[in-house]
């Protein structure tokens, strides 16, 4: 019989993150046994009583509920995690921390950098265990770049770019609003792009570069209004569809940021790149396994781009999965990510990104928005930790 301690969870929100996480929590007891805590898939909410009970049949929840408050209520339950929709992540939040349970947050943190204080706020008050799912830095390429920049191999850095492009919302017969859309909604949503898909380059770029310090940003909304799918009434439509943003980091570099859901053929391209001035990496989520690297100490005649496959047992988190030369996916990311909090609970060290630390990248996306809407520079008076 196990002597590990166990963390009861229980999910809120049955969509494609909360079978990521789910997935998560099941198999780290397989890939990291000597984590002294295990979870116990507790139960799940979602309002659709019969989705719900599949949900649960399907990835082995002892239990389900209905309404997230009674998930809350419960004494059988430590951790709460909140994969619903944007508008619900600070009222779950609070309640949560309030009756003094571990929270696992979605990214955003919130809709907005008001909203998101009020949950900072709250966790602090509590003093609960929290962390935010910016899963791309437990990407084992993306934490070797960070490896990389921290060593000082690249020397000063100069320039930090990075997008992450879609095509999913060309089609203006696609609604807004309800669950298969609701990032379309700006009531729910809170932003478009800017919160969903730069906040995760903006996350990244601050763990890996130090940070953001001002911005100037440009938003497009293609498309302004679309049937909304609760109502059938064709409404305005709020979120920015496409944002372009430069900026300065605290490092004196320089950062170029773009997003956009209108780019014809991409379904997730999220790259970045990093120039140095004596070195120079870049990623592509697409080939995620793989970190390109430039160094210009190299003799010239075999100076160029060399690509790292990151796979072997040295490299961040690979001694838990196959043999070098064998990869992993984006799942896995998540996979990380929950046993870094476990982890977390045995060195009583935060798991990073905390709510804090989400609540800085808040700050550079509400900025971002600012300046676009007032076609002026902004200061993030971001103080950056994590």
């Amino acid at each position: 019989m196990s002597n590990k301690k166990e963390i009861r969870i229980a999910l809120i929100g049955t969509g494609l993150m909360g079978r990521t996480h789910s997935n998560g929590y099941k198999r780290i007891g397989d890939f990291f046994p000597e984590l002294e805590y295990r979870p116990v898939l507790k139960a799940v909410c979602s309002r659709n009583e019969e989705k719900v009970r599949a949900f649960a049949e399907q990835w082995g929840y002892e239990s389900i509920e209905t309404d997230w408050r009674k998930i809350i209520e419960r004494d059988d339950i430590d951790a709460i995690d909140i994969c619903t929709p944007n508008d619900t992540h600070a009222e779950i939040a609070i309640a949560a921390a309030a009756a003094g349970k571990m929270i696992l947050c979605e990214k955003p943190l919130a809709r907005t950098l008001e909203e998101a204080k009020t949950m900072v706020d709250a966790i602090e008050k509590a003093g609960v265990k929290n962390t935010v799912w910016y899963n791309y830095r437990r990407v084992p390429a993306v934490t070797l770049a960070k490896q990389i920049v921290d060593s000082g191999k690249l020397g000063r850095i100069f320039h930090y770019r990075a997008n992450f492009l879609q095509d999913w919302t060309i089609n203006p017969d696609v609604p807004q609003g309800g669950a298969a859309t609701w990032r379309l909604d700006v009531d729910a949503a809170g932003s478009g792009v800017t919160g969903d898909l730069l906040a995760h380059c903006i996350d990244t770029a601050m763990w890996i570069n130090g940070g953001i310090k001002d911005v100037s940003a440009v938003t497009e909304t293609f498309i302004k209004e679309r049937v909304h799918s609760a109502s059938g009434e064709v409404k305005k439509v709020g979120i920015d569809d496409a944002c372009i943003f430069h900026c300065h980091f605290d490092n004196g570099s320089l950062g170029l940021f773009e997003s956009t859901r209108y780019a014809r053929g991409h379904k997730a391209l999220y790259t970045f790149e990093i120039n140095g001035e004596h070195a120079s990496i870049r990623w592509d989520l697409h080939d995620l396994n793989r970190l390109e690297f430039f160094d210009h100490s190299d003799e010239s005649i075999v100076r160029g781009w060399r690509s790292i496959l990151v796979t072997d047992s040295d490299q961040p988190y690979m001694k838990r999965w196959w043999i070098p030369g064998t990869s992993i996916g984006y799942e896995h990311s998540f996979i990380h990510q929950a046993a870094d909090f476990f982890e977390s609970l045995q060195t009583d060290e935060p798991c990073r990104p905390t709510f804090k630390d989400a609540y800085e990248t808040q700050k550079v996306c509400e900025a971002v928005l600012d300046s676009a809407a007032s076609k002026s520079w902004k200061d993030t008076n971001v103080v950056w930790e994590g």
